[in-house]
């Protein structure tokens, strides 16, 4: 995804509300979709509905599936009375997501999700890893049942690329010569392609030509770049009870991130060997991560990560101009928006 020059007015106040007002547009089909979640993790094996009923009260903001829904009503995409294709391709991008998770904290050996116990630590890394396959299942499933071969193959493509993201953020763990594109591969894979597709198949249900297909691909894609990007500086800069896990686990876990490496780059000899220690040998003691912390500051590593992040929520912004205007495209806008006064 390539950044454009900046387009936004950056003196206007970031929509905070941006979020409760796109599930306001289209709170029916987000009840519907609710719906088919919970009816889609039913199972006879019982242990399979009590993990998704943890996950469900963990609550979340639902934003891969909103964008679906707004996607496609933005499109003009006319469903049914009851249900529809949108809210299905909802849920089955819901499925994808949350079968990652599971398997993320189970690889990040995760305690917290969303300010509440994890998965794997209520009920352990077998059962998180199995019902996170079941998900997935449950997701192809939802992409059979829809019928079009174009849903398939973005859906499908997207899934893989998670994977291959997550198996690149792996290789590069722990290594502080990850480059700055090699960190960006990453998070487009593990994060950005979600995003992508989540946008792309609202098109898709709504029958829009290719052209308003990529626009919202690429407008999911670059939000979903911004996303990670905050998420990377929260990880450094946020109160856990906001960021809903462990301040500083992206540290203790060795990740290599925006912040740590403009941090690293910046540091002097002795800050280079703090970094080498703690990121790359592993090596930590209880006040490093306060160390890391000051070094972060110091460096404006976290101002950087946010300028990045602006750059890429202004190409997001950018790839809405086929679309004329409507509610639901200025609330696209300011989610773009809102996604980055998330750590303000």
């Amino acid at each position: 995804m390539g950044v454009v020059a900046r387009v936004s007015d950056t003196s206007a106040a970031p929509q905070e509300d941006a979020l409760a007002r796109l599930t306001s547009i289209v709170a029916e089909d987000l009840q519907a979709c609710n719906r088919e979640i919970v009816a889609r993790m039913d199972s006879e094996v019982a242990l399979i509905p009590r993990l998704a009923a943890h996950l469900v009260a963990a609550g979340g903001k639902r934003l891969r599936p909103l964008l679906t829904l707004a996607s496609a009503r933005m499109c003009g995409y006319d469903a049914p009375a009851e249900g529809g294709r949108h809210v299905a391709l909802a849920a089955c991008v819901e499925f994808i997501h949350t079968a990652t998770l599971l398997h993320d904290d189970v690889v990040d050996e995760s305690v917290l999700r969303r300010g509440l116990a994890s998965a794997n630590a209520v009920f352990g890394n077998k059962a998180s890893v199995l019902v996170g396959d079941f998900l997935f299942a449950r997701a192809f499933q939802l992409m059979v049942d829809d019928g079009s071969l174009s849903v398939l193959a973005i859906l499908s493509r997207a899934a893989a690329t998670i994977a291959e993201g997550e198996v690149l953020q792996l290789a590069t763990q722990n290594d502080l010569s990850t480059t700055e594109q090699r960190y960006l591969d990453v998070i487009t894979g593990k994060t950005a392609a979600l995003f992508a597709a989540a946008c792309q198949v609202g098109a898709v249900v709504a029958g829009r030509p290719e052209r308003e297909e990529l626009a919202l691909a690429e407008y999911g894609g670059n939000l979903g770049i911004a996303f990670q990007l905050v998420d990377d500086a929260l990880d450094y800069a946020a109160d856990q009870a906001v960021l809903g896990k462990t301040v500083g686990d992206d540290f203790r876990e060795g990740k290599v991130t925006l912040p740590v490496l403009v941090a690293y780059e910046a540091g002097d000899g002795t800050e280079r060997a703090f970094w080498r220690r703690t990121i790359e040998a592993s090596e930590q003691t209880e006040a490093d991560l306060d160390e890391a912390l000051r070094l972060i500051a110091r460096s404006g590593a976290i101002a950087a990560t946010l300028e990045r992040a602006g750059r890429y929520a202004d190409a997001a912004k950018a790839a809405l101009a086929p679309f004329p205007d409507s509610a639901l495209k200025r609330c696209f806008l300011d989610v773009a928006d809102f996604t980055i006064s998330r750590i303000r």
